[in-house]
């Protein structure tokens, strides 16, 4: 029946079959997913960054530096693919074993990632350290780069201009320089967009309900670390680890106990957390339960405990101890 209407004449073209009536079926959309880190000095907004992008707080932040000690990922679906985002320690010079352990975290890090971000803040000239750690990308040649203008909120317009120049001039292999603002959301669809279509073709890594792989424990240790954090000067920022002893609901289902530690390396350090009479102990509490109540759904009793570990961010064994 070789005249038959309903049978299309043979064609040179795709392997494809058009029915009457019917519209062509599509192509299947492959999707992307991979990994992406940001490296920069400490405090330039990497963290607000990684929170912004995921639309949850999966990274604490401070004005201190150094307050990221670990390799925390969160995930960013979108149409298009999934983003992992791991959000890592700023590189820095270090002065004690736990600072070389943070650097070291970095370095593995950035030799995995399929895209390494450059940030740089608006508000302040690219510096010395800026160069040497965009330099230092050209030993990661698998990842791709991408430039991030960050904290553009707070800069003027002449300021982002001029910072967009500086930083275009330290790399050749920019796949994109882009302004952006964590806080006001300004061209983070911009960036998301460019760091998707960086990403290799392939299925998401994680589900599309979690936005990061981190423990409870991980989580709650870190929001009273944050806590802990406000406030606090000099040297005593790098000296504060927490570490849960026990997270535990209790039958009602209404009210889950939390046990913790703060840990700092000195009992001159040891009064500062305390207070006069408890009191700065009770904010950070208060503070905290604030965080992890939402976090575990529950109302949540939260014992601190604050010990002494003698200089423990030089002391291996210690530093195992508290996970680093």
């Amino acid at each position: 029946m070789a005249d038959d209407p309903l049978i299309p004449e043979p064609s040179e073209g795709p392997d494809s079959v058009e029915v009457p009536g019917s519209a062509p079926i599509p192509e299947p959309v492959e999707g992307r997913s991979g990994f992406v880190t940001f490296v920069g000095r400490p405090n330039v907004g990497k963290s607000t960054l990684t929170n912004a992008l995921v639309g949850e707080k999966v990274a604490i932040t401070s004005d201190k530096p150094q307050t990221t000690r670990r390799a925390i990922r969160g995930i960013l679906n979108r149409p298009a693919g999934q983003l992992v985002i791991v959000d890592t320690p700023g590189l820095h010079k270090p002065r004690t074993l736990l600072g070389q352990r943070l650097n070291d975290l970095v370095e593995q890090v950035l030799g995995d990632v399929d895209v390494i971000g450059f940030c740089v803040p608006a508000t302040e000239k690219v510096g010395p350290g800026d160069r040497r750690i965009a330099e230092s990308l050209s030993g990661y040649g698998r990842a791709k780069k991408v430039a991030i203008v960050t904290k553009t909120d707070a800069a003027t317009r002449e300021q982002i201009t001029e910072r967009l120049m500086e930083v275009d001039s330290l790399r050749e292999d920019w796949a994109a320089v882009i302004p952006i603002s964590s806080l006001t959301d300004d061209q983070l669809d911009v960036l998301t967009d460019e760091l998707l279509a960086l990403m290799p073709v392939g299925p998401a890594l994680y589900p599309d309900d979690v936005v990061t792989d981190e423990s409870l424990e991980d989580r709650v240790a870190e929001i009273i670390r944050e806590a802990a954090l406000e406030g606090v000067r000099d040297e005593l920022p790098h000296s504060i680890a927490v570490t849960i002893e026990d997270i535990e609901e209790r039958d009602t289902g209404t009210l889950t106990d939390v046990y913790a530690n703060i840990v700092v390396e000195r009992d001159s350090q040891k009064a500062i957390i305390i207070g006069r009479k408890g009191s700065r102990l009770r904010d950070v509490g208060a503070r905290a339960r604030e965080q992890i109540e939402p976090l575990i759904g529950t109302k949540v009793f939260l014992k601190l405990h604050v010990r002494v570990a003698k200089e423990w961010q030089r002391d291996p064994k210690q530093l195992g101890r508290l996970g680093f």
